[in-house]
């Protein structure tokens, strides 16, 4: 049974700073995540790719109405879809890749699956393949 001084149950803003933080602070940390890759909602699926489509939007309503109020003409602008999804994806990309990189650096063992806590010091694991095992840690955090 592998052992820990911290699991860290979720790899999101929150959890991947505190696992980062306490690797380096000497601690020997995992981290439990559901998603094949790390930060969580947020920088998968929720705050960073909502922004990086509302900024391109932003862009297009700005070339379409506020620019040529002050004089600015640029020619009738074209929205593709496919190009702004791809500038969405590659910044998802690079910050998870970011966030992988910092866990392989400071050391931190990733486990993928849900992490249940069965009671002081006992974190069970469930894999997306349905397997588990359980770990021991003197701290976990959620």
């Amino acid at each position: 049974m592998a052992s820990y001084d911290l699991i860290v149950i979720g790899t999101g803003p929150g959890g991947y700073v505190c696992a980062i933080r306490a690797a380096q602070l000497g601690m020997k940390v995992a981290v439990v995540e559901k998603r094949a890759t790390f930060g969580g909602t947020c920088l998968n699926i929720g705050c960073i790719p909502s922004k990086a489509l509302l900024q391109a939007s932003e862009r297009f309503e700005e070339v379409t109405h506020m620019l040529p109020k002050m004089g600015v003409n640029v020619g009738k602008p074209k929205l593709d879809l496919p190009t702004m999804m791809k500038f969405k994806t590659d910044g998802v990309d690079g910050n998870t890749k970011g966030v992988a990189f910092l866990f392989k650096k400071n050391k931190i063992d990733p486990y993928e699956g849900t992490g249940k806590i069965l009671g002081a010091g006992k974190d069970e694991v469930t894999g997306n393949d349905g397997k588990t095992q359980v770990l021991e840690t003197k701290n976990i955090v959620i």
